[in-house]
């Protein structure tokens, strides 16, 4: 008799589900991108005139956007112009039989074309629909235009973020990645949901509020009218040693968690079994508390060895380490490597490395391509909205 796994070989989480999403930039891209890794299929609705402005973002993939090729794969691009009514009638024939649509557009956007989620819902009772927004709807903030850096800075992530004198932005899109990451969950909570209760449901996430909620620690760290935690580089505001370090020929990044580690750490990289039982250096706060005398003591050692040496007495204590790479050494990772977890797919830049961070063992991702702008619009049309006036797609203007 087969394993379970060979009987679900072909097989993933959500086949069978339909996701339609007018979506744009990282944040809806990325969740939809998510959902079609565990089998959805996807139909990504694009207007005819450039589509998805992260296809333009840059071209730094033989003239293809890193963020698009990144955000897009295993989806099927729509072009309509939806300031035909022609194209918002063809919308809603396929959001009839969709399961979830996702939505980030500006506020008040989708309302305003008719694909408000009451309506689209009375229509379809088991659709589940989600809107991706800055500061979500109602309060002072409800329709206030949002980014990445000014939810970054609005959730008090700059404040917490870079050096003590300058604070830094983070090096991707955080803020994006973190409302596409809250929306992915919640859908996927709702088809649960759906599952017991046979009816569609509505999510708001804002993008303000799933940053919030990955600030927690920061905001809980100054509760009450505490002191945030400070700025620190790559360094850590409440664990010490925690950070990169100089050496003689480099830096070793290495981090310590427990009194255990402390020990380990005193007797056989700093040599110094005396300050393992300093009551100064008791407890992760006391050595955040007094990192000026531990700093003196590791600036008196480390760049005395070399990066090699002192890679060997933190592993002979068995101290956490890591080296500091720069893109060509994640290409390159050979843990990545040596679990398998790049696969190849197709893009209109040609073939491309992708990266499978999760699956199953009874099934894989999905690795479908990358569509060209409109790619499956006939086909598409054909299956839902047989007949439809061509002029329903045609015209580039005036996109919403």
């Amino acid at each position: 008799m087969p394993s379970p796994q060979e009987d679900s070989a072909g097989m993933r989480p959500l086949d069978d589900i339909l996701v339609v999403s007018l979506e744009q930039a990282v944040s809806a891209p990325y969740c939809t991108r998510l959902l079609g890794d565990q089998g959805a299929r996807v139909i990504k609705v694009e207007r005819p005139d450039g589509g998805d402005f992260a296809r333009s973002y840059d071209t730094r993939i033989h003239g293809e956007s890193s963020y698009f090729i990144w955000g897009n794969r295993s989806k099927e691009s729509l072009a309509l112009d939806l300031k035909s009514p022609d194209a918002i009638a063809t919308l809603k024939s396929i959001l009839a039989r969709a399961d979830v649509f996702v939505q980030n557009l500006a506020p008040g956007a989708a309302e305003r074309l008719g694909l408000g989620e009451a309506q689209l819902r009375k229509e379809n009772p088991r659709l589940i629909t989600c809107s991706i927004s800055g500061f979500g709807p109602g309060g002072p903030y409800d329709g206030r235009k949002a980014y990445d850096l000014l939810i970054q800075a609005e959730a008090g992530f700059l404040s917490i973020t870079g050096t003590p004198d300058t604070p830094v932005k983070s090096g991707i899109s955080i803020a994006d990645i973190c409302s596409g990451v809250t929306a992915y969950h919640s859908i996927l909570s709702a088809l649960l949901m759906r599952a017991k209760t046979g009816i569609g449901d509505h999510i708001e996430i804002s993008m303000l509020e799933a940053m919030a909620e990955w600030m927690g620690y920061p905001m809980y760290y100054a509760f009450d009218g505490a002191s945030p935690p400070p700025r620190t580089g790559a360094g850590h505001a409440t664990i010490y040693p925690y950070g990169p370090f100089e050496t003689l020929d480099g830096q070793v990044l290495f981090g310590l968690q427990n009194d255990r580690e402390w020990k380990a750490f005193c007797e056989q990289v700093l040599e110094r079994p005396d300050m393992a039982f300093d009551s100064r250096f008791v407890g992760s706060s006391g050595r955040a508390d007094h990192r000026d005398v531990i700093a003196e003591v590791i600036a008196e050692v480390l760049p005395k060895l070399t990066t090699s040496e002192a890679l060997a007495r933190l592993e002979r204590a068995g101290i956490a380490t890591a080296e500091v790479r720069d893109m060509a050494g994640l290409w390159a990772h050979p843990q990545l490597a040596a679990r398998g977890r790049w696969q190849q797919i197709d893009t209109p830049a040609g073939a491309m490395p992708a990266l499978t961070p999760a699956s199953g063992q009874g099934w894989k991702p999905q690795m479908a391509p990358v569509p060209r702008l409109g790619e499956h619009t006939q086909q598409i049309l054909e299956e839902f909205a047989p007949g439809t006036v061509p002029d329903a797609t045609a015209d580039p203007k005036n996109g919403v």
